[in-house]
Formats: C-alpha cells, sequence, structure tokens
C-alpha cells in the first residue's frame, strides 16, 4: 500500500512539474532566447536593449525578435516585429551601434 502511494505521490508530482512547464511556455516578450542567439557575443547592444530601442521607436507588442546578419548598418541587426495599432511593423536595430535602420509596416512577403 505504501508504495502505491509512493508511485502515486510521484505521478503527481510529475504531472504537476510538467504542467508548470507548460504555463511557462515562452513568449517573444519573456524569452531570452532567440533565432540568432548564437550572433550576440559579436554584438554590442544586447537584446534587452535593442527591445527597448525597438519599443521606443514603436510602441506596440513584440511578436517575434531574431538577430542575423544583414546588409545595412554594421551587418549586424535585430530585427522585431512589432504589433502596433493593428499592423505588423519591422523595426531593426543596428547589433553595434543601436541606431533604428528600420521602423515601417511589414510587407506582403514577410521575413
Amino acid at each position: 500500500m505504501k508504495r502505491v502511494l509512493a508511485i502515486a505521490a510521484g505521478l503527481s508530482l510529475t504531472a504537476g512539474a510538467l504542467g508548470l512547464a507548460q504555463a511557462a511556455v515562452p513568449t517573444p516578450e519573456t524569452s531570452s532566447a532567440y533565432t540568432g542567439q548564437k550572433l550576440a557575443a559579436k554584438a554590442h547592444v544586447t537584446m534587452a536593449q535593442a527591445r527597448v530601442i525597438a519599443l521606443k521607436a514603436r510602441p506596440g507588442q513584440i511578436t517575434d525578435q531574431e538577430l542575423e546578419n544583414e546588409g545595412g548598418g554594421s551587418g549586424l541587426r535585430y530585427s522585431f516585429d512589432i504589433k502596433s495599432a493593428g499592423k505588423i511593423h519591422e523595426v531593426g536595430v543596428d547589433g553595434m551601434t543601436g541606431k533604428v535602420l528600420e521602423n515601417q509596416v511589414e510587407g506582403p512577403n514577410p521575413d
């Protein structure tokens, strides 16, 4: 009987831990992981700093974020999709200088 209770308690804890893990699914707003994170060591601007810059340039809700090698500026760019006024805007922030490189409504063929 004790063994059955111990197994049941273990299953209950496991289910609780799984439930907690499922409830804590990272989103762009809370996640420290993002596409291109391996490039972060090259950047002078952190993802957190770039997020602040992007949201200052285009207030709204970040729905996607990445760090990529892309032409313009230093060639290292944070790109954010920000939902604002019912539209998705793409805001690009230079990963070396923090300068806003792009701030416009995303076109019909998003990256």
